[in-house]
């Protein structure tokens, strides 16, 4: 068989294989429409690497009772990963040792909440940046990704994305303060800092 000819076999093969990964793993990778992304900044300088920061988190903590709802959203579950590669698709979370998901559904939407448990401030900063271009959380709910919103954060050592959406067949709907209300469960956060003042 002349070189050329297997050449092209080759490329013609890789091509291929190529394009089904893509269509095969992009079904089941959607992405926010509108995205706002933030690295952390000095007011988190208390909680920048774990070591400052050892209790792991707990979902009691991050979903109290009093978030039971969240403005329009009711929570319908909650989940504690141990590896954080469940709630991710397209990106490595390097260190990370935890992640907490919670799901909100309401009239017509539904969102999430995740937060991941990183070694330091350089790592949080790195997965924001990747989950801005190379991947994403997976979604926990049937919303429509082209009509969502979400918020990515680093906090710290931490990063929290919140994500709302219209549900599947429901009428357009303003997603800001379903995005607020989810963004408010980065809280917990905050309450880390002033532990550590």
């Amino acid at each position: 068989m002349p070189v050329r000819l297997v050449i092209a076999l080759v490329s013609a093969a890789l091509a291929v294989v190529a394009a089904g990964a893509w269509l095969w793993l992009g079904r089941d990778a959607p992405r926010p429409a509108a995205l706002r992304t933030q690295p952390t900044s000095a007011l988190y300088a208390l909680v920048d690497t774990r070591q400052a920061d050892t209790r792991p988190l707990t979902a009691a903590e991050v979903f109290t009772g009093a978030t039971q709802t969240l403005g329009a959203l009711r929570r319908e579950a909650v989940e504690e990963l141990d590896d954080c590669a469940d709630a991710l698709w397209g990106v490595e979370a390097d260190g990370c040792t935890q992640a907490l998901r919670a799901t909100y559904r309401g009239e017509g939407m539904a969102g999430q909440f995740v937060i991941f448990n990183l070694p330091d401030g350089r790592a949080a900063d790195a997965l924001v940046s990747a989950l801005r271009t190379d991947g994403f959380v997976r979604q926990a709910l049937p919303f429509d990704p082209a009509r969502s919103r979400a918020e990515v954060r680093a906090l710290g050592h931490y990063v929290t994305v919140s994500w709302a959406g219209v549900l599947e067949g429901a009428a357009e709907g303003d997603l800001v303060q379903p995005l607020i209300a989810l963004d408010g469960l980065s809280a917990v956060v905050q309450s880390r800092v002033l532990d550590a003042t």
